[in-house]
């Protein structure tokens, strides 16, 4: 596991990677966007209730990514490689 070689190592290891990798640009954006929000709501008495939940959500976000990346590299090593396959023998 944390093998970077396990990323491109087949065209399943790609796709794999590939899913992971959105999913995870995905939480980094949604954090992103909640802390922007949530400080932008400190501005404003009437909005600082909001803000808190935005940077709580915006904090899961972040604790969200390593699980993410736990469960790719899981997946990864789960794949069988082009090694893995048994010799064929020749019965010709």
């Amino acid at each position: 596991m944390f093998s970077p070689e396990l990323f491109t190592a087949t065209p399943a290891h790609r796709r794999v990677y590939g899913l992971y990798e959105l999913v995870y640009t995905t939480i980094d954006c949604v954090a992103a966007l909640s802390f922007v929000i949530g400080s932008t709501f400190l501005f404003y008495d009437s909005l600082t209730h909001a803000g808190t939940w935005m940077f709580l959500i915006g904090s899961l976000c972040f604790a969200a990514r390593p699980s993410v990346r736990f469960l790719r590299e899981f997946n990864l090593a789960r794949l069988p490689l082009p090694e893995d396959d048994p010799p064929t023998e020749d019965k010709g």
